[in-house]
């Protein structure tokens, strides 16, 4: 945000959302008695976008709900937290996301180098989302050591780019705790470590970064319980060759996973598994088929795969195998139709025909809505053009596509809508 608290967000009532859990935290609190009292704060970003709605039918609704008391929903997902404003994968943005009605949260998951669980977007992101480049007996392990730019000292041109890949497997899990989070980015032109690392774009924010406590996936567990909200861990496909070290399987891997949670006492129906990789899901129906019931099929298909065509007997195939939940990308649901509404993209049509339950990502993650959304708006971007097109979109996929669930890097904002909808 270099609008440095982007102008609709506060810092009272961020403090607000955040402040009172970290507070407690450094004074010692037993957190677990304070989450049964937790109180969920929007902060004025919810009704920043409703202001800025195009009027009409849905924006007189959410304003009529303006003075309704906030409660958790689990069809408001924290993606990696809240995400926009706090360090991805830590406690911070976790207990954030908490605080914002979020009654699902995320815990990416990934390994370090001695086979421990922790909590990172991708297995070599260290680089981008902690600090480890800033610890030089840590950075000496890094994959790829950081490497300066190379700059055309004539015209100024980065002939070539910064790089560095840090991963959780050239770490053991207790050099893994040393690292501090930070918001994810970089700098490809920087020519030292200090610049490299101090890339956060202008639409977030480093408000929030001087805390950034990453978790292992036991601690994200131990902490969701006290938070009282479900869970969404997401098996992250690995960089490293499989077996690892000679012997760590993919199944092992799958089943350690799923482990964790039946060793911490966590019923299954608390726990959405997720994974891009469709093995995953088959083998938690297989072998865990209480947590294989509500197992998320992460689709990438859409993107990834340039001769993908959604048909219903693909879908119809899925639901076959036993697949019960599908997420695509939002855009991936949704099409402009003739008059240019949004409304339901075939995909999203055959998927709900075989009786497939979906939830969509991610929301609040595209920067200002004014230049068209970007990557999660493709599919609209001709209409999109304000920040209240976020509920517009939102609207849409909850009504029409029927989504069971939005995953959103600023829980609050969904938070609200699922809230005035009655959605649970």
């Amino acid at each position: 945000m270099q609008l440095k608290t982007l102008l609709f967000l506060g810092l009272a009532s961020l403090a607000a959302i955040s402040g009172t859990s970290l507070a407690d935290e450094s004074h010692g609190r037993d957190e677990a008695q304070e989450s049964p009292a937790l109180n969920i704060q929007l902060g004025p970003r919810p009704y920043y976008l409703i202001n800025d709605m195009q009027d009409g039918s849905l924006k007189s609704r959410l304003q009529r709900c303006e003075k309704r008391k906030a409660k958790k929903t689990r069809f408001s997902i924290g993606h990696r937290g809240a995400a926009m404003q706090f360090p991805e994968h830590t406690r911070e943005s976790y207990m954030a996301a908490a605080r914002m009605g979020a009654g699902i949260v995320e815990c990416d998951v990934t390994f370090t180098s001695d086979r421990e669980l922790v909590c990172r977007h991708s297995q070599c992101d260290l680089h981008a989302t902690t600090n480890i480049l800033a610890i030089p007996e840590l950075a000496a392990k890094c994959s790829v050591p950081f490497q300066p730019a190379v700059i055309d000292p004539v015209t100024g041109e980065t002939l070539t780019p910064a790089r560095a890949r840090c991963c959780t497997s050239d770490i053991t899990v207790e050099e893994f705790k040393r690292l501090q989070g930070k918001m994810d980015a970089v700098n490809p032109n920087a020519t030292n470590v200090a610049d490299y690392m101090n890339a956060t774009p202008s639409w977030r924010t480093d408000r929030y970064s001087a805390t950034g406590t990453v978790m292992t996936h036991a601690e994200s567990i131990a902490l969701f319980k006290q938070l009282g909200v479900q869970m969404t861990p997401e098996l992250k496909s690995p960089a490293v060759d499989m077996p690892y070290q000679g012997t760590y399987t993919q199944q092992d891997y799958a089943q350690q996973f799923i482990d964790e949670y039946k060793a911490a006492g966590v019923p299954a129906k608390d726990v959405w598994a997720q994974s891009f990789n469709l093995a995953d899901v088959l083998y938690w129906l297989d072998k865990e088929p209480a947590f294989g019931k509500q197992a998320v099929y992460l689709d990438d298909r859409v993107y990834e795969d340039p001769a993908f065509t959604p048909t219903l007997a693909d879908m119809e195939a899925l639901a076959a195998q036993g697949v019960n939940i599908i997420a695509p990308p939002m855009w991936a649901l949704v099409t402009l139709d003739a008059r240019n509404n949004i409304v339901p993209s075939d995909y999203a049509r055959y998927a709900r025909a075989a009786d497939l339950d979906i939830i969509t990502w991610t929301l609040e993650r595209s920067g200002l809505l004014k230049y068209g959304g970007g990557w999660y708006y493709q599919t609209t971007t001709d209409v999109i053009d304000n920040e209240g097109d976020t509920y517009t979109m939102l609207d849409v996929l909850a009504r029409d596509v029927g989504v069971i669930g939005v995953f959103s890097d600023w829980p609050a904002t969904v938070t609200y809508y699922a809230n005035c909808m009655g959605l649970e």
